[in-house]
């Protein structure tokens, strides 16, 4: 977890590209977290951005 959104939006997304998977950037109160899609069962509102390594930047 990390209280900066800019750390944790360049995690996110060196992770995608690492693991080749999406991921999803979620806030839980002040801070932020990185996990696969396919393993995130949390609130669909606390998602920030989804990082897909397939599809081109947006």
């Amino acid at each position: 977890m990390s209280h900066n959104l800019t750390l944790a939006q360049n995690h996110a997304f060196d992770l995608a590209r690492t693991l080749m998977v999406p991921v999803v950037l979620f806030q839980a109160d002040t801070e932020f977290g990185v996990m696969v899609s396919s393993e995130y069962d949390g609130d669909e509102d606390a998602i920030v951005h989804e990082y897909d390594p397939w599809c081109p930047a947006h």
